[in-house]
């Protein structure tokens, strides 16, 4: 097998583990709470809030501070440190005792981990370019897989055993993604003297920094829209069956639908963009999936939605890879570690304030309305990219 596709063979496996790892804690964490002491709906749900949500903030705030270290010392120490911290945080949390040290737990798993702002450009890097999109298409599929797959797998580990063993089992299993990494060779050498130049020299460096700046916007704008509607699902679920004793399940699957969909595309996708070149699969990716969402807002039915949610999901997996294929291709070796991580921080703080105004705006203009506003932003962030790419096409 060839060096490159050993590292990503590798890279998505841990990545695979990992994401069940940091995707299993919300159907546990109410239980769990519960388990430690804290009383009352209300109460638990403020702790649920808080204590899932620190961890995009602090990954938002760590993600470029470990990107400039990687093109410091190297992408593999990143991402051995990134999968090493997660496996302890989450033996840490199956032993924490109060609310309290679970939220700080939870805060110290953003600052310290950050595997995927270590392994994108560890992949990217390491994939001769005319592949890199094919490569970060797979990646991001079994990032997704992961994340379909950790809430299912937490709810059977704690319906199993509970919830402390469920966090010990979990950290087993991210130790394990731990020491597959140690079998990645990076070919990459870093230039501590280019990487320990000041930001504002870097930045200069780059080809095209309007570029740059509309992907992070596009990436923003991206997440802000997609995490808009996830708090509301099911009660949208809900209104369209109020006679449906299945809520749940179909919501469940709803919600599935979106991420099967787009592990699915992820791949064929990235094949496409590495023949045709990002952009254009990014700009379809981005008018397809805005086209999608509108509708949604005027369906009768809970399959209406679970297939736009689909078509959905099918454009969400040309998005992120053709994003970081098109970073790739317009930085340098030197910044591509800082340049990911400030893509990263876009990518967290976009999920967070989407998430935290999601519910907000539904309680303002109804539920229905809310599936307006992600359409409306993907639109616009097609204009976007488009408008800053014109004079680099």
């Amino acid at each position: 097998m060839e060096v490159w596709k050993k590292n990503l063979f590798l890279c998505c496996l841990s990545c695979f583990i990992v994401s069940i790892g940091m995707s299993q804690l919300a159907p546990m964490l109410p239980l769990y709470l519960a388990e430690l002491g804290v009383g009352g709906e209300g109460e638990i749900a403020r702790w649920s809030g808080l204590i899932f949500g620190v961890n995009f903030v602090s990954l938002a705030v760590a993600a470029p501070i470990w990107g400039r270290l990687s093109d410091r010392f190297g992408r593999k120490p990143m991402v051995l440190r990134a999968s090493f911290a997660l496996g302890v945080i989450m033996v840490g949390m199956g032993l924490a005792t109060s609310p309290e040290q679970l939220f700080a737990l939870r805060l110290l798993q953003g600052t310290m981990s950050g595997f995927l702002g270590a392994a994108v450009p560890l992949v990217a890097q390491e994939t001769p370019p005319e592949r890199s999109g094919w490569a970060l298409g797979l990646f991001f599929t079994s990032q997704v897989t992961g994340a379909l797959i950790g809430p299912l797998a937490g709810g059977w580990l704690v319906e199993a055993y509970n919830c402390r063993t469920a966090f010990y089992i979990v950290g087993a299993w991210c130790f394990l993604g731990f020491i597959a990494l140690f079998g990645i060779h990076e070919t990459f050498q870093p230039k501590k003297e280019a990487a320990a130049l000041p930001f504002r020299e870097v930045w200069t460096q780059l080809a095209d920094r309007r570029l740059i700046v509309g992907l992070f916007g596009t990436t923003f704008l991206l997440q802000f829209a997609l995490n808009l509607v996830q708090p509301i699902v099911t009660v949208y679920i809900a209104a369209l069956a109020p006679a449906s004793e299945h809520v749940a399940l179909t919501a469940g699957a709803v919600f599935a639908a979106t991420g099967v969909a787009s592990a699915l595309a992820a791949s064929p996708l990235g094949k496409l963009a590495d023949r045709l070149g990002p952009r254009p699969v990014l700009l379809a990716s981005l008018a397809v999936g805005g086209l999608s969402f509108l509708p949604q807002a005027f369906v009768r039915t809970p399959l209406e939605l679970g297939l736009l949610r689909f078509l959905a999901g099918l454009a969400g997996g040309g998005l992120i890879p053709s994003l970081n294929s098109l970073i790739r291709r317009n930085t340098p070796d030197s910044a591509l570690g800082r340049i990911y991580g400030l893509n990263q921080s876009a990518q967290f703080v976009g999920m967070f304030s989407g998430a935290f105004l999601g519910g907000w705006l539904a309680g303002r203009f109804g539920i229905a309305a809310v599936f307006l506003f992600p359409g409306a932003l993907l639109l616009a962030a097609a204009l976007l990219l488009w408008a800053v790419s014109r004079r680099h096409a």
